[in-house]
């Protein structure tokens, strides 16, 4: 197992230098397995590109000393490494809040009149 990961590392290394620069930087060396090197791109975009240069990175292993019999791109976007942001209540206008409640007072008993109470009770007020 060590074997294999020193093996990848190295052929990140060489596809950084085969690859050209703006394909290198949006994909990444994912695995080599049976003389297939297995690239992930980060878009359908970077993804096609790399497939029309599939016969050109390929070349550029075997000459690097990589047995090298095909290149397998697949799409897979990295993570981003954010974490989504949950949204802030925005509060209420007084005169929103006026229209809501002349509107829950003219409803009979429902759920949407329910529903409307509930929104003025929990919604922020400025």
């Amino acid at each position: 197992m060590l074997a294999h990961a020193r093996l990848l590392l190295r052929l990140t290394r060489l596809y950084q230098t085969i690859a050209p620069a703006h394909l290198a930087a949006a994909s990444h060396l994912a695995n080599y397995k049976s003389g297939i090197v297995v690239i992930h791109a980060a878009s359908g975009a970077v993804a096609t590109k790399l497939k029309q240069l599939a016969p050109t990175l390929a070349d550029g292993f075997s000459r690097k000393g990589v047995e090298c019999n095909g290149v397998q791109v697949k799409v897979q976007a990295r993570e981003s490494g954010t974490q989504s942001r949950t949204s802030e209540p925005k509060p209420l206008s007084s005169s929103a809040s006026r229209s809501l409640s002349d509107l829950r007072d003219s409803l009979p008993e429902s759920p949407l009149r329910t529903a409307l109470q509930t929104l003025i009770e929990r919604a922020p007020h400025p």
